[in-house]
């Protein structure tokens, strides 16, 4: 056993010490060979692949260094920031955030900026990738209807952030104009199964969260670093859903994800999963079994792990208000064969009683008798509904059953609630994944299945039912058994 543990221990050094250096090392190595990665060759000219998020171009493998051509293109254009909320995104090349940008070190990039004509306003850009002023900056300020070149070498390797630095900057950031830039080590990083393109920003909007419209941008909420809209990809539901990533088990992910900011540090998690690797802000330093990664604004950091078992594995950031409540949430659905031994699913359900299973008496007084559902009066069921209501349903459905705008819906007046009762039982049995559309609105959250009593059921939803406008449905424990045995 123990030379076991140090086979493994010993394994897992080398393969840290590979993968370290890959990115530190690869300096030294073409130093060595070229005096310094500004002297790196080039071979050719290629045209750069450019994405979408949450897509990635080809990794570049063992390709020599080469020319590499840049075309983008500044676009503002309105875009959907919420079910029923539009903002005008300024954007690189059409997304937020902007295209993804792959080379490798010692690339001589051309780069060419371009400022649509239908463009109000002036633009330029800023490669934290870049050697020189402003990172490009000072050599890109385009005007609506022109185009700037600038050439660079890729000096660094490692994932960089790139955005707008037009004043005022911070207008221009929080706009949507930011995006990722890799440039990979000699010799390319390792390749995995999937790559994904993530990266979180912060919108400030004249309306609050949810309000319908076109919102425009709030200078004094940006100064204030009140975020109305926390998202990854430029959006609220840009990752969920249809749009969730995707893989299946015993595959190896890597993320690529940035922070635009122009304000909020990323607290970022995937709720379910450990990161074997995170590349800290994207450089050349490798942590290991990481549980949640700090991005700061205007940095990246690169996390890969295997997943093991399938499901549904939610990405936040993990200052979980902006989650939960300003768009800070993604999903990556994992498909593939369950293993047991790594995680079980659900292996007994009961009640749980805090002061022992046995029947409690008091030294003097009568003996309290729980009353069946069925033998109780609808002000009964009522009183014990509103408990088991605050004891397990408020944290998400709130106290007037008014639900959290993107995440929770609502109980109150809910079409949804109201035309089936068996479907809402069976939900609070079983619990409910997917998008639903609730008064409207699409919800795609999860509800986990409640373990509570029949008789606790029927007096919930009797409660739920019989308030906030809801059409005062009278639950049974009867109805309750009978969705419960299929019926």
């Amino acid at each position: 056993m123990i030379a076991k543990q140090k086979l493994k221990m010993r394994t897992s050094f080398v393969a840290f010490t590979m993968i370290t250096l890959l990115f530190s090392g690869c300096k030294d190595s073409d130093k060595t060979e070229n005096a310094s990665t500004a002297d790196i060759p080039v071979s050719r000219e290629m045209t750069a692949e450019l994405t979408s998020p949450p897509n990635v171009p080809t990794p570049v493998g063992r390709r020599k260094a080469k020319k590499l051509i840049v075309n983008m293109e500044v676009l503002e254009q309105e875009g959907t920031m919420t079910d029923g909320t539009t903002y005008v995104y300024w954007t690189f090349g059409g997304s937020v955030p902007g295209s993804f940008i792959r080379t490798r070190v010692g690339d001589e990039v051309e780069f060419t900026l371009s400022n649509h004509p239908d463009n109000k306003l002036p633009h330029n850009i800023d490669l934290h990738a870049v050697t020189g002023p402003g990172g490009g900056a000072t050599s890109s300020f385009v005007a609506p209807g022109h185009e700037k070149k600038f050439n660079f070498k890729t000096l660094n390797p490692g994932l960089y952030v790139y955005h707008c630095a037009t004043a005022p900057v911070g207008m221009h950031i929080a706009n949507g104009m930011y995006g990722l830039i890799l440039v990979e080590p000699k010799g390319g990083l390792p390749l995995v199964d999937k790559e994904y393109y993530l990266m979180q920003g912060d919108f400030y909007t004249k309306g609050e969260h949810g309000d319908p419209g076109l919102q425009s941008f709030d200078m004094q909420k940006a100064v204030d670093e009140d975020a109305d809209y926390v998202v990854f990809n430029g959006k609220v539901g840009a990752l969920t859903g249809d749009n969730a990533i995707t893989a299946k088990v015993g595959e190896t992910v890597r993320l690529y994800v940035g922070n635009g900011g122009p304000n909020l540090v990323s607290s970022f998690h995937v709720i379910g999963e450990i990161f074997d690797k995170v590349m800290v802000e994207g450089g050349s330093m490798i942590n290991e079994n990481v549980q949640t990664t700090l991005i700061p604004a205007g940095g990246a950091a690169i996390v890969e792990f295997k997943v093991d078992v399938p499901g549904t594995f939610i990405i936040v950031d993990h200052s979980i208000f902006r989650a939960f409540n300003k768009g800070a949430l993604g999903m990556l659905k994992v498909e593939g064969e369950e293993n047991k031994t790594i995680y079980s699913g659900v292996v007994q359900e009961g009640i749980y009683h805090p002061e022992g299973g046995g029947i409690q008496q008091m030294p003097e007084g009568e003996k309290k008798v729980k009353v069946a559902s069925s033998n109780k009066t609808l002000a009964m069921k009522m009183e014990s509904g509103k408990q088991i209501y605050t004891q397990t349903c408020f944290a998400c459905h709130q106290a007037e059953g008014q639900g959290i705008p993107n995440a929770f819906p609502p109980l109150a007046k809910s079409d949804y609630l109201n035309a089936n009762l068996n479907r809402s039982i069976e939900i609070v049995l079983k619990g409910k994944s997917g998008e639903i559309t609730v008064n409207g609105e699409k919800y795609n959250s999860v509800m986990t299945r409640q373990a509570i009593s029949n008789d606790e059921i029927a007096d919930v939803l009797t409660y739920v039912y019989n308030s906030w406008g809801n059409n005062k449905t009278n639950v049974t424990k009867s109805q309750v058994d009978a969705v419960k045995r299929g019926h």
